[in-house]
């Protein structure tokens, strides 16, 4: 996995899926009832769970959503740093469920904005399917930088659970030494190392081609469904797609066998669901279950 992520082994700590090592730094650098989690909902929920679980005071700057496409307010992030009580940031880039990442620019602006502060976490789980790609040029620079990754994503391996946290060597050892005892199963790291095999990688790095070229087909097919008010640019293998009337998109499409994910109950989603980018012909199942009837006309764009 090191040779992977392009990192020195003693910069990376083999996880339970990106999941605890979101938990592991929580519990790591937050006092609990003192030192805060910031968040840019909508996100991932894991972060909140574990801020909650942890009973660290959770900061919440929402994204704005401006001109189609959502986008993190980089000075309100600093002035949290600045003048709150914070010591995490998670940033998940490319951000689940919306879609957009943040470049190494404003990756690099933030994390010097919080030194000496807060240790800012680069949640990179899709980053495979980005056109941005990692942040890890600047873990050598930054010794409060933390980088998660996953092969569940597009190594295809949710189920076995590998994730990895990379960072400076002396906040993996902080990290090593919370973690439980032997946590990762040996069925899991043996498909973890049946990925990680060279004809494993190759297949890996076609599926992701295959990802990105359907994931913009995909978003030209589904702009042209009548009920579909908006659909957000990507930079994962997903789609955060708005409709006139998302609960009959959403029952058309599982009646139809495709399971999407419903984050109706985000903060600023009420109309959406986001839609993984499958096979062509898992995509235009997508297609032909949405435009079979018509949906209740939005605007389309």
């Amino acid at each position: 996995m090191a040779d992977l992520y392009q990192v020195p082994p003693e910069r990376l700590l083999v996880t339970r899926g990106s999941d605890e090592g979101i938990d592991l730094l929580v519990r790591a650098f937050c006092r609990a009832g003192l030192d805060g989690v910031l968040i840019a909902p909508p996100c991932f929920g894991m972060y909140a769970v574990s801020a909650r679980v942890q009973n660290a005071p959770l900061v919440e700057l929402p994204l704005d959503d401006h001109g189609g496409r959502f986008s993190l307010d980089l000075t309100a992030v600093e002035d949290v740093l600045a003048h709150g009580d914070v010591r995490v940031v998670f940033l998940c880039s490319p951000s689940n469920p919306t879609g957009q990442a943040l470049s190494l620019k404003e990756i690099r602006r933030l994390v010097k904005a919080a030194s000496g502060k807060a240790v800012v976490v680069v949640d990179e789980a899709y980053v495979e399917f980005s056109s941005i790609g990692s942040a890890r040029p600047l873990l050598d620079e930054f010794p409060h930088l933390v980088l998660l990754r996953t092969l569940s994503k597009a190594h295809a391996l949710a189920g076995a659970r590998i994730g990895a946290v990379l960072a400076d060597p002396d906040v993996i050892g902080v990290l090593r030494s919370l973690s439980a005892p032997y946590p990762v199963p040996a069925p899991s790291a043996s498909l973890a190392l049946e990925a990680l095999t060279e004809a494993a990688q190759r297949e890996a790095k076609g599926r992701i081609a295959t990802a990105v070229k359907e994931r913009d087909a995909l978003v030209k097919a589904l702009r042209s469904i009548d009920g579909v008010v908006h659909v957000y640019p990507s930079e994962g293998n997903f789609l955060l797609v708005r409709f006139a009337d998302a609960n009959a998109a959403f029952s058309r499409l599982l009646a139809a066998g495709v399971v999407v994910r419903d984050v109706r109950t985000l903060p600023q989603l009420g109309d959406a669901l986001r839609i993984s980018v499958g096979t062509p012909e898992e995509n235009q199942a997508i297609i032909t279950a949405l435009a079979e009837r018509d949906l209740p006309e939005g605007r389309t764009s």
